[in-house]
């Protein structure tokens, strides 16, 4: 070392590569800045030969043959780092340099043109990259050193090791660094303290390695154009900052002065109505409005008031419903909710639509009814009860009895079926509740019965032995649609977990069976091993080759001496596992058709409990799940066991009970006939379904639907199984003859007794004990609830209905069940429309599911909810603990701070702003927030135009044009007129989008941000003299007629902060005008006819005009300093056109005056120059209020940047491959790239020009 030392004095050649981005090299270089004596002599040629360097850098100590040799970057940097004593003891630094510099590399090579990474390589490695970054970060950031006593190696390597991907890789957001230094040489200056941070930096690294051109040989190659100015950049950055540090002292130096606190971000301001006001009364209007919006202040009284005055009654307004009414009527009855539900975001939807329809067509003038109901929901209402019982009483519905039972539920339905009602009216719903129906009314009941014997007797309904989803738990057969599917595999939730551990589903269970007659074997494979014990067959393909030799054999059943045929049908699979199925015509769809075609044994082996019948011992009486197990081993033990295999499978789930294919008599409808019906009434255009994507799934629509349920709770089938004392009658078809409908027993023992040509007294009579399906009171409800069959004032005046409107995942089960059963029954439609919505998901696109902890009441959005309520709804659930937990953890994500109060009003309008008559909605409750700050905008908007008018206004009794309207005022008469023609087409096609964005865009842009701000001048000066006198009386009466039309565009989709305002603004006939914006008249194209296509394209100039100026206030900051605005026009109709605006150009531009030129008048020399368009030049006088030499400067830099962009432009365009390889839509793009740059360079070079002369 001591030799090193002293030929280090004598004479000293480092060898570097040339490269820039050689941070080998680099590391070697910074670290011999700090070597005690001169720094060794530079090359960036290759070491003689005669030294056998393997490699740069290398260092040569020595000369004449003496010389001593160390090569690599580490051998290298560590000697001159110790010379200078700076080799440090940061292992831990230097092993993150050593983790960094191969990902590095991994990372950046490519980029550089290399090739022979592999990519996947080079994505981990850039996440490695990233880690070790963090890491280092995270160490380096608390510490603070002395540049000068402690950068050490390890410092250095791992700045140099960071410029590769500072370079090429990082973002800008990832190359936050520390400020180095005050002064641009204190990466040498012992006295400046710096942030470790800022050793990654390449601006933290002593002097380039590329050292001064005046010697290439000793220095490197000298600089490009592109390196000095990028050089020049970094010195611009250095002074400014040392500008700013050189302030921030200053500063220090002054007096002290308080620090004005910070304002508090203001809390969305809840305000309660404290007025007292009895339910039903109408709410004080009197007293002054609060400061701002708040949705519980202006959503209190309303509804009971409305309720009270009948407005939502069809009565409303007109002596009798049966009048006729030239505006027409419309009719819409609710999807009725389940009685035990609760409302979810899915239901506010459908409500905030239908209500706004609803509302709408009433504020239209029709005679308007919207019918609530409520459904009985058989399975779910009876499965609460039950649990209610057996929690509370210990008991079951069996110990109770069927009377007693009916009456319990009937009992917790009066107590809490309301819930959904309560909801409603939250929501706003303007229905008439004095014709709200339940399901299970005796009248709606009396239909249903009805309705069933009708269709009975004419042979519509009934009864079949068929298999059907059965539930072992419910004791009851489920529709397909209230059948959960869930997949068992992979990593499941709990729920599922418990359904594997239950039912012993475990994969699929392949085994064999033995050919009768032959040593051959055919293996066959289930998921439900248990009902082999019920097989009957085996099938193959009738083209499979395997088995061709099989036809006519049989084979054997290894528990009992069945023996079973093997038989050939097309709906096998040959390429899936060995292509022989076992058939089980009693326990499986797909097999019960099989069993069909060849006419095989139907053996039912479970019973309604479960539990297995018709097997040999020891399966007999043995639970399904248990029985499962048993069959395995038994198939074990006689050597006819394969294997177990895992897969994916989907379980048919209801009740957390999995749902067995059961044969069982049950009631059907055939639908062939209905069917047809329905499907003609749309192709006839007689019934009109929207969007008419559905068309096809409506086209597709199945057959036949089982009605029947073996509840309790519903709907008893009014059918009679008869028996007949006489020996004459014969005892066969058990399921058809011998079951006959009616309305009463001795109906039903008349029928029978004509039926069968005997007395009446030989008849015994047992009615069915099942319950119809709901779907059978609700595919009558829209004739059932105006007291069908029964001739009714309301069915003849509302029967058939406008409009059916729902959810599309509802368009068969609910849908089409009401079109055929209206068909059928009543020869008539029962709607006309019906528009379909979409459903509504998170904001995650996931749907709604209370696992997953995204089930929100649409009451929490509008009154707001902690994150610790939203946690306690999962108190009392049903949910596993796993699933509670991922339920909490989602709304921990999604709701961090809970949800906020939004109010009803912003939840209506973001619904129907998100409703496109697409399949989903993706809703974010950030969004409905967004739309209650839209409502104090109206709020603030209102207030400040009530002022503006003043306590004595008056308005006109119509709303017409007087002649003396300003420009502002016929612009913004011709935008309302836009927005009311929008609003009515958009509830015409049912285009929700439409209409809230022309309302938003009325009040919020059109209104609030440009008429109100340019009308303040006119109103400010209206006691000037009678010529602003007028005007302002012209501007106050367009103002009203704003706020009028705008609230009552706004009314049907936003009720309640549309009435708090309306009920404030004066009436234009007091003794007249409806009491209510309810039923106030809805604006029609009609009467607000004053859109000119003329005056909206002149404002869209001037607008532009006005942004161009603000655009160019903005570039010089004038943000309180008004300055004159000169526009250069290209020909006087220009200019008188914005001589016309030049009052709204001042005002909304913040300029002092406002002056336009033709092209022949010169412009005042001191202006700033911005084009606005082709016809019209903005110029900002600027002279003597800003610092010139400083925008001269900037103007240089951007017309450096202009010409660089165009330069190299130019260069693309001027390949010759040019035209031939890039595509026409780019070439176009680039043309109008380079025309716009060349139009820019032109206004930089006019606004240079008009600055030097300022000077």
């Amino acid at each position: 070392m001591t030799s090193l030392s002293v030929s280090f004095k004598e004479m000293a050649t480092l060898y570097v590569s040339p490269h820039p981005d050689d941070f080998r090299s680099l590391l070697t270089l910074i670290a011999a800045e700090f070597c005690p004596s001169s720094r060794p002599r530079t090359l960036t040629e290759d070491p003689p030969a005669s030294l056998n360097a393997c490699s740069r850098p290398t260092l040569v100590l020595g000369a004449g043959g003496s010389e001593s040799v160390l090569s690599g970057a580490p051998a290298v940097s560590w000697y001159l780092a110790n010379q200078g004593k700076r080799a440090g003891a940061d292992t831990k630094q230097q092993s993150q340099d050593n983790e960094l510099t191969p990902v590095s590399c991994a990372v950046v090579f490519p980029l550089m043109g290399m090739t022979g990474v592999d990519k996947k390589l080079q994505q981990s490695s850039r996440a490695e990259m990233m880690r070790v970054l963090k890491v280092l970060d995270k160490a380096l950031e608390p510490r603070t050193f002395l540049v000068g006593e402690s950068i050490t190696l390890a410092d250095m390597a791992v700045a140099t090791a960071v410029l590769l991907p500072f370079k090429y890789v990082l973002e800008p957001s990832d190359r936050k660094m520390v400020p180095v230094t005050p002064k641009p040489n204190a990466a040498v200056n012992p006295n400046a303290a710096v942030s470790p941070k800022a050793a990654a930096s390449p601006q933290a690294a002593p002097a380039s390695p590329a050292v001064e051109s005046a010697d290439a040989e000793a220095n490197g190659p000298p600089k490009t154009e592109a390196q000095l100015k990028k050089d020049a950049k970094k010195r611009e950055k250095l002074e400014k900052f040392q500008q700013k540090k050189d302030m921030e002292e200053k500063k220090k130096t002054l007096p002290q002065t308080e620090k004005k606190a910070k304002p508090e971000k203001k809390e969305l301001e809840v305000i309660s109505y404290s007025v007292p006001t009895a339910p039903g009364e109408k709410k004080d209007v009197i007293s002054p409005l609060p400061d701002s919006y708040s949705p519980q202040y202006v959503e209190a009284a309303w509804y009971p008031w409305w309720e009270k005055q009948g407005f939502f009654k069809p009565e409303y307004g007109r002596k009798s419903i049966s009048d006729a009414n030239p505006r027409g009527v419309f009719m819409m009855c609710i999807p009725p909710p389940n009685v035990t539900g609760s409302l979810h975001l899915g239901h506010a939807l459908t409500n905030a639509i239908q209500d706004s329809l609803t509302r709408w067509h009433r504020m239209r003038g029709e005679t308007t009814l919207w019918n609530p109901g409520c459904d009985h929901a058989g399975i779910a209402t009876q499965v609460v009860v039950e649990k209610k019982l057996m929690r509370e009483k210990g008991q079951s519905r069996h110990d109770l009895g069927r009377d007693n039972f009916i009456q319990e539920v009937w009992k917790w339905k009066n107590e809490k079926g309301d819930r959904i009602y309560h909801q409603l009216k939250k929501l706003g719903s303007s229905l008439d509740w004095d014709r709200a129906c339940f399901t299970m009314d005796p009248k709606l009941s009396y239909a249903v019965q009805e309705a069933f014997i009708r269709m009975h007797d004419e042979g519509v309904i009934y009864r079949s032995k068929r298999l059907v989803n059965w539930s072992c738990t419910l004791n009851s057969a489920i529709s397909d649609i209230e059948v959960d599917k869930k997949e068992l595999t992979g990593r499941t939730a709990a729920a599922r977990a418990r359904l594997q551990r239950e039912s012993g589903v475990r994969g699929v269970g392949v085994f064999a069976y033995k050919v009768d007659g032959t040593d051959e074997e055919v293996i066959v494979a289930t998921t439900r091993i248990e009902t082999m014990l019920g097989d009957s067959a085996v099938s193959v393909h009738p083209a499979d080759p395997r088995y061709q030799h099989l036809k006519g054999k049989m084979v054997l059943h290894p528990f009992c001496d069945r023996k079973m045929p093997i038989v050939f049908d097309d709906f096998v699979d040959v390429s899936f596992g060995t292509g022989a199925v076992k058939i089980t015509p009693a326990h499986d769809h797909n097999d019960y058709e099989v069993g069909e075609r060849h006419n095989l044994a139907f053996i039912n082996i479970l019973d309604e409990n479960g539990l297995l019948i018709n097997v040999p011992p020891p399966f007999l009486g043995m639970k399904r799940f248990e029985a499962r197990k048993a069959v395995l081993q038994a198939l074990k033990d006689r050597g006819h066991f394969k294997e177990i295999k895992d897969n994916p499978m989907v379980v048919p789930v209801r009740s957390k009970d999995i749902v067995e294919p059961l044969l069982k008599p049950q009631w059907y409808v055939s639908c062939a006939d209905m069917a047809k019906q329905a499907a003609d009434s749309v192709r006839e255009g007689r019934l009109k379904i929207i969007p008419d994507h559905h068309l096809k799934t409506w086209f597709n629509w199945l057959d036949n639907i089982s009605r029947d349920r073996q509840l309790w709770w519903g709907h008893r089938i009014p059918a009679y199984f008869i028996t007949v004392t006489d020996p004459s009658v014969p005892r066969e078809d058990m399921d058809g003859h011998y079951w006959i409908s009616g309305s009463s027993e001795e109906v039903v023992r008349e029928k029978a007794a004509k039926r069968f040509n005997v007395s009446a007294d030989k008849i015994s009579l047992r009615q069915d004990e099942d319950v119809l399906d709901t779907w059978f009171s609700s595919g009558i409800f829209p004739f059932s609830i105006f007291g069908w069959p029964n001739e009714t004032q309301d069915l003849n005046v509302f029967y058939p209905g406008t409009l059916l409107e729902t959810g599309h995942d509802i368009l068969f089960f609910w849908v089409a069940r009401m079109v055929m059963m209206g068909l059928k029954l009543t020869g008539k439609l029962p709607f006309t429309e019906v528009y379909l919505h979409a459903v509504v998901r998170d904001a995650h696109g996931r749907k709604m599911s209370k696992s997953l902890g995204n089930v929100i009441d649409p009451l929490d959005v509008i009154a707001g909810i902690s994150l610790e309520s939203l946690h306690a709804l999962f108190t009392d659930s049903n949910l596993d603990p796993v699933e509670v937990a991922k339920a909490k953890q989602g709304q921990t994500s999604d709701y961090p701070n809970g949800i906020p109060e939004c109010g009803t009003d912003a939840l209506r309008f973001a619904l129907c702003a998100y409703t496109s008559q697409g399949r989903d909605i993706n809703l974010d409750v950030n969004r409905i927030l967004g739309y209650r700050h839209f409502c104090n905008k109206l709020w603030n908007a209102v207030k400040f135009a009530m002022k503006t008018l003043g306590e004595n206004f008056v308005p006109s009794e119509k709303a017409q044009l007087s002649g003396d309207e300003s420009v502002s005022d016929r612009w913004i008469l011709s935008r309302l007129s836009a927005a009311v023609a929008l609003c009515d087409a958009g509830f015409k096609a049912y285009e929700f989008p439409t209409i809230t964005t022309a309302i938003y865009n009325f009040w919020l842009y059109e209104l609030c941000d440009v008429y109100l701000e340019s009308v303040k001048p006119v109103l400010s000066r209206a006691e000037e003299d009678s010529s602003s006198q007028r005007q302002a009386l012209v501007c106050r009466q367009t103002l009203y007629t704003c706020l009028d039309v705008g609230l009552r565009l706004l009314s049907p989709i936003m009720p309640f902060v549309g009435e708090e305002l309306y009920q404030r603004l004066p009436r234009r006939r007091p003794q007249s005008d409806p009491p209510s914006i309810t039923v106030t008249l809805y604006p029609d194209s009609e009467e607000f006819c004053w859109h000119s296509e003329e005056v909206d394209r002149d404002m869209e100039f001037v607008m532009t005009v006005i942004k161009t100026i603000r655009s160019l206030r903005a570039d010089y900051n004038l943000t309180k300093t008004r300055a004159d605005c000169y526009l250069q026009c290209i020909d006087s109709a220009t200019a008188s056109l914005l001589q016309r605006h030049s009052l709204q150009i001042q005002t909304l531009s913040y300029s002092q005056a406002v002056l336009p030129l033709t092209s022949d008048q010169p412009v005042p020399a001191g202006c700033a120059v911005a084009i606005a368009s082709d016809r019209c030049t903005v110029n900002l006088m600027l002279k003597g209020i800003i610092d010139v030499e400083k925008e001269l400067a900037k103007l240089l830099t951007k017309k450096g940047e202009v010409e660089k962009a165009m330069e190299k432009l130019r260069e693309k365009m001027a390949k010759s491959d040019y035209a031939e390889k890039v595509p026409v839509k780019v070439q176009e793009l680039d043309a109008e790239k380079l025309r716009q740059s060349q139009t820019e360079l032109e206004k930089v070079k006019e606004a240079t020009d008009n600055f030097r002369k300022m000077v």
